[in-house]
């Protein structure tokens, strides 16, 4: 074979018998094949080039080499040509059109593309009318076609549709039990707000992957319905990292922090990997539940895990806020110096830290320091720096600062801003000029903002005013029951029992519920314990009581005389002393001088405000005890030493 084609090589064609002539051609077969080959190595090659287009020349430059190779009715290259377009924001009814409208026969992708890309750009219109031109020119969809349409459907909101299309996909045929679709179809049904019906799509999918369960796991937790997605998680066979982070997530954002640490747990013994989204979660939970035994081991992990506050702007970020929220003002601090890069999270969170313990000096030093940097406050920045304002008194720096939020540094002041500037003077007892801002903020005031005009009321004793705000509230939150309280509490401290009659009268008519007032106190071995208001089933009650009443017997001879008004009962003064020395921070208390070393801070978190009585007995009892105690109520941090608080009565 090679001495022959040794000797084709040498003689002249014209001399080559017929035979051998025939023998020398290849036959058209090759050479149809051969074409083709190099043609669909071009297309792959032209596809892969788009896809590291970065710029619209680029891609005019691919398209004209396209043109010039003879593939301008190319379908397959061409559908991922529209693609990239699509993806660098070309709008549709210009370049992409046009490449469409040139092909005579486009095929079901290049039609789901350019659907895909009105999907995306809008209007969803135009998206629903090549739908229909392509099914009038008898071209069938593809699964991409359904999952572009109804994610159009979702990102506008637009259930109606949705539902038009899902009954598409049963006349089409072949589409119901596609996976993809049913994804799409179940995520389309959740933005809506229609989870029952992403349920019913997901409970008839013939087949179902991760990605099915999770989508309904994760409308579950956002909507509040933990059982719904533990059930359906636990029904999932095999769990990946981003199931288990669904639900640590949702048990924290759903303030069931210790549901969430379990579940962590779960997840670490299971031997799934942990990123910094998980860490997230968990060191939110942690934040909630305000204990140092765990905010030292989720830290632990997360430097195992590779997510060190040193390297990780999110991780450490996230530590600042949590050891704030456990009383760890140092530690926050030192992980707040520690990191090698900060933004403007990082800060917003040492500043908040700063406010919410009362150091408002510190956290308005801390801003000023930011200012230096190229990094810009934000919202959150300006709600850490009003407040520490607000609970320092310091009025006036507090209202220079909300002047120069918008003017110079284009932050528009938010209902939550508001909302700060109202608690800063009702605080400083300035009601009727914190009502006049709330009656003449340029938007409109949320619960928050009127909450914050009650809460003052309540603290220097304005029931007109009280009513005023609450008539705003009972409007906006009509099933929130700590409206009422207060406005019940402001009442019976006036003396006005028949107004403190029908306020408790409208909530039995509502049938709302007061919400228990608990306390819990981290131990020796980091155990936590948790009181209600009026327990008496603790095991360790009768020790307890006992150490309340020599507590109670010191502070009354040390001055201490209790703040009745606390107790808001038309009852005698025995009865009254009784109820407020049953406070479940009391008891917390109590059980930490019992069961912790008498050199150790004591640290005293609290689901509510922390109320008058409590306050000054927690100031005497830091000085004849000479046990530091911090106490974390829903408003901020309260350190007593030696007889005085952090916040200098100012709360």
């Amino acid at each position: 074979m090679q001495n022959l084609s040794r000797k084709f090589s040498t003689v002249p064609i014209h001399k080559l018998l017929p035979s051998q002539l025939h023998q020398h051609r290849p036959h058209p077969a090759e050479i149809f094949s051969e074409f083709q080959q190099r043609r669909k190595l071009l297309e792959h090659k032209l596809v892969a080039v788009l896809d590291g287009c970065a710029g619209l020349r680029q891609v005019k430059a691919v398209h004209g080499h396209l043109l010039l190779h003879g593939l301008g009715q190319c379908c397959y290259v061409l559908t991922k040509l529209i693609r990239t377009l699509t993806k660098l924001d070309v709008p549709m009814d210009a370049y992409p059109l046009l490449v469409f409208r040139q092909i005579k026969y486009p095929n079901p992708f290049l039609w789901t593309a350019m659907i895909r890309g009105y999907s995306i750009q809008g209007p969803v219109s135009e998206s629903l009318n090549f739908y229909t031109c392509m099914r009038k020119s008898g071209v069938g969809p593809v699964s991409f076609t359904f999952s572009a349409l109804f994610k159009a459907c979702g990102d506008v909101l637009d259930v109606n549709l949705g539902r038009q299309i899902h009954a598409h996909t049963i006349l089409v045929g072949g589409f119901v039990a596609d996976l993809y679709v049913g994804n799409t179809m179940i995520d389309m049904y959740v933005k809506c707000g229609f989870l029952e019906c992403g349920r019913k799509v997901f409970d008839e999918m013939p087949e179902r992957d991760v990605v099915s369960w999770t989508e309904l796991i994760v409308a579950y937790t956002k909507v509040g319905d933990m059982e719904s997605a533990r059930e359906l998680f636990e029904g999932l066979p095999a769990k990946d990292m981003v199931a288990w982070t669904a639900m640590v997530n949702g048990y924290a954002q759903n303030a069931h922090p210790r549901e969430a640490l379990d579940c962590f747990e779960r997840m670490q013994c299971a031997g799934v990997g942990t990123d910094e989204i998980t860490l997230a979660g968990l060191i939110s939970a942690c934040a909630q539940l305000g204990a140092s035994k765990y905010a030292n081991w989720v830290r632990d992990i997360a430097e195992k895990s590779g997510f060190g506050p040193t390297e990780n702007v999110l991780v450490g970020s996230a530590l600042i806020d949590m050891y704030s929220k456990c009383g760890s003002l140092d530690n926050a601090f030192k992980v707040f110096q520690g990191m090698k890069e900060r933004n403007v999270f990082s800060y917003s969170s040492m500043i908040l830290g700063f406010a919410m313990h009362g150091r408002a000096s510190a956290a308005i030093e801390l801003f000023h320091e930011m200012l230096t940097t190229e990094i810009r406050p934000n919202k959150v920045t300006f709600i850490g720096v009003l407040t520490a304002c607000s609970h320092a008194g310091m009025v006036d720096q507090g209202r220079q600062l909300f002047a120069t939020m918008e003017k110079y540094y284009d932050v528009v002041p938010t209902a939550d801003h508001y909302t700060c500037m109202v608690d800063l003077l009702g605080r400083a007892g300035r009601l009727e000029e914190a009502l006049d801002l709330v009656e003449t903020m340029p938007i409109d005031a949320h619960g928050g903002v009127w909450g914050a005009l009650l809460g003052a009321c309540r603290t220097h004793g304005n029931p007109d005013i009280a009513q005023i705000a609450a008539n705003h509230l009972f409007e906006l939150e009509p099933d929130s029951i700590g409206n009422y309280v207060v406005l019940s509490n402001i009442y019976a401290s006036a003396g006005r029992w028949d107004e403190v009659s029908r306020v408790r009268k409208l909530m039995r008519e509502k049938g709302l519920k007061k919400k228990p007032a608990y306390s819990w106190v981290e131990t020796k071995k980091g155990v936590i314990h948790e009181f209600c208001a009026g327990e008496t089933t603790h095991p360790e009650y009768t020790e307890i009581k006992k150490t309340l009443e020599d507590l109670l017997d010191r502070l009354l001879a040390n001055g201490y005389q209790p703040n009745l008004d606390s107790a808001a009962y038309a009852v005698g003064d025995d009865e009254k002393t009784r109820i407020l020395m049953s406070h479940s921070e009391k008891l917390a208390l109590a059980y930490a001088l019992l069961s912790t070393d008498s050199v150790s801070t004591i640290k005293i978190m609290k689901n509510i405000r922390i109320c008058e009585d409590c306050h000054s007995f927690m100031c005497g009892a830091s000085q004849v005890t000479g046990r530091e105690i911090v106490v974390r109520d829903n408003m901020r941090f309260h350190h007593f030493h030696n007889g005085t608080c952090s916040c200098g009565n100012f709360w």
